[in-house]
């Protein structure tokens, strides 16, 4: 039995609004078909309950943070006297969208 209906499919389409084609909709059923083989096979691995689950893709990683170290910010006015062009205290940028 499909897990997945043509109905169901519909019926989550309508609700997201989004509008599928027929060839849409057999796409997103092929699609879940798919998932959920795969979904079969991880199940079928032996003592998969007793696994625990993974919290970072690499085993073996560590964060290294360093500590926050209080430094004094440059002043306004040097920071501005790297840019071509500034506004008050701000950095003035050409318009992009019209």
């Amino acid at each position: 039995m499909a897990k997945f209906t043509e109905e169901m499919v519909r019926d989550y389409a309508d609700k997201l609004l989004i509008g599928l084609t027929d060839e849409e909709t057999k796409m997103v059923l092929d699609e879940f078909e798919v998932i959920d083989k795969n979904i079969d096979l991880i199940n079928d691995i032996p003592n998969i309950e007793k696994i625990e689950p993974m919290t970072h893709c690499l085993d073996r990683c560590i964060d290294h943070l360093r500590e926050d170290e209080i430094e004094e910010s440059p002043s306004i006015d040097d920071i501005l006297s790297n840019c071509d062009d500034s506004l008050t205290d701000q950095v003035k940028v050409p318009k992009v969208v019209e």
